[in-house]
């Protein structure tokens, strides 16, 4: 029986993949992957036929229909399909359009976890999404609103969260940071931005909500925003590096030596 297994990669370093993923993508007669997904990755796949679906803000991208309609393609012609996403398939990476397309085919899928890149920048700063008298509540949010879709409150889950890890948010910063104080948020409160988590290239900026409000990110790659009091620990945690690929070539820099996006 064919199936269609939509696969979380990871947020980037190829071991952190899952050993279900890995065996997964030994097996694969074809693969449909992300831009974000790391090319040791995909080439775990030795034996499959390779499909780059990936979409990057700013650039020509695969609409997203078309990515439907090639997975129940494939899932007709191949007993072993797989979707590898970046990150985890289930958080902001459209994959319930993607199993809504194959359910309505008739075709089996299964979804296969990833470590989604909040989880990994929290592991690389040493600093826990959640702390005793600190933390209780965390908020996963993205600003970022396609043409297709209506508003999304995201301002509010984002200011009643202790803790906020912002996707998708990097190149608004400046502005997103001004709308959340706005909202209420202290503009003293801690932010740790982390670009490219669990990479060899992975950098860190430690700054405020006001401090973000006047610096510009030079990211090249995928970043999350971190907002929060327990991200007043990240410079000292920055030194005890909990998980991380090569920590050794991580660049570390405050906002004051920034420019803004």
């Amino acid at each position: 029986m064919s199936k269609v297994y939509l696969v979380g990669a990871g947020p980037g370093a190829p071991d952190l993949l899952t050993l279900r993923a890995a065996r997964l993508l030994e097996q694969a007669e074809i693969v449909f992957f992300d831009a974000l997904v790391h090319p040791e990755t995909v080439a775990l796949a030795v034996n499959a036929k390779k499909v780059a679906v990936g979409k990057r803000a700013g650039q020509v991208s695969m609409d997203q229909r078309f990515i439907n309609r090639q997975l129940v393609e494939a899932g007709r012609h191949y007993q072993h399909v797989v979707r590898l996403k970046g990150g985890d398939p289930m958080m902001f990476g459209r994959a319930q359009e993607e199993i809504e397309a194959l359910k309505d085919a008739g075709i089996a899928y299964e979804v296969v976890p990833g470590i989604t890149a909040a989880l990994a920048a929290s592991a690389s700063l040493g600093v826990s999404l959640t702390k005793r008298g600190v933390a209780r509540t965390v908020s996963f949010v993205t600003p970022r609103i396609g043409p297709d879709e209506a508003e999304s409150d995201w301002i509010s889950a984002a200011v009643a969260a202790d803790s906020a890890v912002l996707y998708m948010a990097a190149g608004r910063a400046p502005q997103i940071a001004a709308v959340l104080i706005a909202a209420g948020k202290l503009p003293s409160l801690p932010v740790a931005v982390v670009e490219n988590a669990s990479l060899e290239n992975e950098q860190r900026i430690f700054t405020t909500l006001a401090g973000l409000t006047a610096s510009t990110l030079n990211l090249a790659g995928p970043a999350v925003l971190c907002i929060g009091e327990v991200f007043a620990l990240t410079a000292a945690a920055s030194t005890h590096t909990a998980v991380a690929s090569h920590p050794s070539r991580m660049r570390e820099m405050h906002a004051s030596r920034c420019q803004v996006a």
